[in-house]
């Protein structure tokens, strides 16, 4: 089906992070948007507000009648949905064109110039960055992010711009979709086990995205990484890292909880860069977003403005607290290697303070893969307080608990096992200078509470 033919689009999940931006492009296109979510969010509220009709009940009989004209409607569904959903079996045995949310983007990297960013970690903050230095400069863009960008309350850039701004994700090998025009790669730490089952399988899936990379365009690679890249003729490759490469900082100051450096790249030096969110984990996230923005024409003082103007994504390094008794952020972090780097910044701003975090673990298959290695990340803190897992999309294995992680905790340290219902608890008790809230799961919907007591020091 050619987009041209399609005139309504029914999203299955439509109130997922990375669906919401696909519904709110197709409202400011001006189709007919509608679709299903389990449940009711602020994200939902807003889409409707904005024109979707979405509704929340797995009910085919609540479709509107322009989405059941299937010569002129696409279905978008992501792979979080289960196959035997009763409405996907509805379009599906009635011949609807169907498509993943990946599917969609790809279709966007084919018709814009993609610059993309993939990685097991640090995609969100690196991409709402790159789309926030081309959006604010002479360049612009249009950009689809997996967080919502605290500088536009969304997660979703619309202009005329060639240039479209993608969070490549590596689930269910979502990104081989895409057509990158020019592409970062932050990190391949092995994640999704439960869907590549071996660290080799989630190494070549990277491999076969560096294939997809058209010619013209580039690869920026974050150096040291164990994949291979397998680029077609005509695609440059860079590396970058902290304080080496191809793209990288020089005479980083941090201090008096700023953080200033100078941006090297293959053509010169931007001096006195300075980071809108300042934590040491953004000088890596700035330069593979300063790489894509300035090779593609951003000017050294608008990646000056951009960078300093930056404001950060809800749920990375969101501090919702900051004052001097008290200081609590929120962090998506889910992975070991995002929590050790999350830790570890931190620490560099705090150094003397007893720093602590709740922790959801994401996933039964995660933590059973990564128990020890998320106990040795966990062990650089003061004191933990580990919550139940969350299931996500899993039933519970067997022996598979927090409590895997809590017996691989360094000795001596503070450590907790608590349930959902204690948080606001460990808030009220205050043991700690530093708070941090870790995970991806619904442990999210504790920190207006958190924030509401912490503020009241």
């Amino acid at each position: 089906m050619q987009m041209k033919e399609i005139k309504s689009v029914y999203f299955v999940g439509a109130g997922g992070i990375g669906m919401s931006a696909l519904v709110r492009y197709f409202l400011t296109k001006g189709y007919n948007v509608g679709g299903y979510d389990k449940t009711p969010s602020e994200l939902t509220e807003k889409l409707i507000e904005e024109g979707a009709r979405i509704h929340y009940e797995e009910n085919v009989d609540t479709i509107d009648a322009c989405f059941k004209q299937k010569e002129n409607t696409l279905v978008v569904y992501t792979p979080a949905i289960p196959a035997e959903h009763l409405e996907m079996v509805y379009f599906r045995e009635n011949g609807f064109e169907v498509q993943k949310r990946a599917q969609v983007l790809g279709f966007l990297t084919q018709s814009h110039k993609g610059l993309c960013v993939a990685g097991t970690h640090g995609k969100t903050t690196t991409s709402t960055m790159a789309a926030h230095l081309l959006h604010q400069s002479h360049v612009d863009c249009n950009a689809f992010l997996g967080g919502i960008s605290k500088n536009y309350g969304t997660n979703y850039i619309l202009s005329n711009s060639d240039y479209v701004v993608i969070e490549a994700d590596e689930f269910d090998r979502s990104f081989h979709w895409l057509r990158p025009y020019m592409t970062v790669i932050t990190a391949t730490d092995p994640d999704h086990l439960d869907i590549y089952g071996t660290k080799e399988a989630y190494l070549d899936s990277f491999r076969h995205y560096t294939t997809l990379i058209q010619p013209g365009g580039a690869l920026i690679i974050h150096k040291g990484l164990e994949m291979k890249a397998d680029v077609q003729e005509g695609v440059k490759v860079y590396e970058y890292a902290r304080e080496e490469g191809d793209f990288h900082a020089e005479n980083i100051r941090i201090g008096g909880g700023e953080i200033v450096f100078d941006f090297v790249h293959p053509n010169g030096v931007v001096k006195d860069i300075q980071l809108g969110v300042p934590v040491s984990i953004n000088i890596e996230n700035g330069i593979a977003a300063m790489a894509l923005a300035i090779l593609n024409g951003v000017t050294d003082e608008e990646l000056r403005e951009g960078m300093k103007s930056f404001r950060g994504v809800d749920r990375r390094f969101d501090f919702k607290v900051k004052n001097d008794k008290m200081v609590f952020l929120s962090d998506y972090a889910h992975h070991p290697n995002e929590i050790e780097q999350s830790v570890k910044s931190v620490r560099e701003l705090y150094q003397d303070k007893k720093i602590a975090a709740i922790f959801q673990p994401h996933l039964y298959t995660r933590t059973r893969d990564f128990y020890k290695e998320f106990a040795a990340a966990l062990s650089l803190l003061d004191c933990v307080y580990l919550c139940d897992i969350y299931p996500a999309r899993e039933l519970p294995i067997e022996g598979v608990t927090s409590k895997l992680i809590y017996d691989n905790l360094r000795p001596g340290i503070e450590k907790h096992l608590i349930h959902k219902e204690d948080i606001l608890e460990v808030a009220k008790q205050k043991n700690f200078d530093v708070l941090m809230s870790l995970g991806a799961g619904d442990i999210e919907n504790f920190v207006p509470q958190i924030t509401e007591i912490l503020s009241k020091e």
